[in-house]
């Protein structure tokens, strides 16, 4: 299956914040689109005469539901040749060549250990699939703590469904972390800080899944390891 194309067609447009934008694509040569939580399609686009220049792979925002149709969420990255295409010219009705679903990027099993699941911007796509899919499926699990940096308030992405996980789903912790936010009485900085704090005095077993962009994934895997861990410990999904 990895090496086939699939034409997508997109269904739904929703503009999530200021600069991501929620792609719902259905696949209609499939009767279910299969896939594990934190995998990611790969979609060829009409900007380079080169393959390898054409494709941007996206982690499924959504959770498997027996559908033929899953979710992307999407920066309008400045000066990005795959983004402005996809925000300037895909409208419902759209199609897209795609490729997938692949990855390794999953949960564990069984889920015994600590999670924590830490993430920037749209790097919470993942996240949000396997959370949801944990919940539908109640799967046991150790504590998870999805610790989600932004700069500000309004780039937080589902943070409604978000809240509304932690409160439904036992043992789940959304912790949103801005940078930037003055007026935000939750917790500010970066992210490193909020999982080093939660393990200051307790160095439990634990497996950490990053994703985001290269230097937060970076910083995160010298500190996790500074704490104690090893490398096998962390999981991790790079974005650009």
């Amino acid at each position: 299956m990895l090496d086939l194309w699939h034409t997508g067609i997109v269904t739904k447009l929703v503009d999530e914040t200021h600069n991501t934008r929620r792609f719902w694509i259905q696949v209609p040569d499939m009767d279910r689109f299969d896939f594990k939580p934190g995998q990611f399609v790969t979609l060829d686009l009409p900007i380079h005469e080169k393959k390898n220049k054409r494709w941007r792979s996206y982690s499924i925002a959504s959770h498997p539901d027996g559908s033929n149709v899953f979710e992307l969420v999407i920066v309008l990255l400045e000066g990005g040749l795959g983004s402005t295409y996809l925000f300037n010219e895909i409208k419902v009705g759209s199609e897209l060549l795609l490729r997938g679903p692949q990855g390794i990027f999953v949960l564990p099993e069984p889920l015994d250990r600590e999670l924590f699941l830490i993430c920037t911007g749209t790097g919470i796509a993942p996240f949000r699939s396997m959370a949801h899919y944990i919940q539908l499926h109640g799967i046991p699990h150790a504590p998870i703590h999805l610790i989600f940096g932004v700069r500000y308030q309004h780039d937080l992405l589902y943070a409604a469904e978000m809240e509304q996980l932690s409160a439904s789903l036992p043992n789940f912790n959304y912790i949103p972390t801005l940078s930037r936010e003055e007026n935000w009485t939750g917790k500010k900085g970066y992210v490193h800080s909020v999982y080093e704090e939660l393990l200051q005095n307790d160095k439990r077993p634990a497996h950490f899944f990053l994703c985001g962009w290269k230097a937060m994934i970076d910083e995160a895997k010298h500190r996790i390891q500074a704490l104690g861990y090893d490398r096998h410990d962390i999981h991790q999904e790079l974005y650009g």
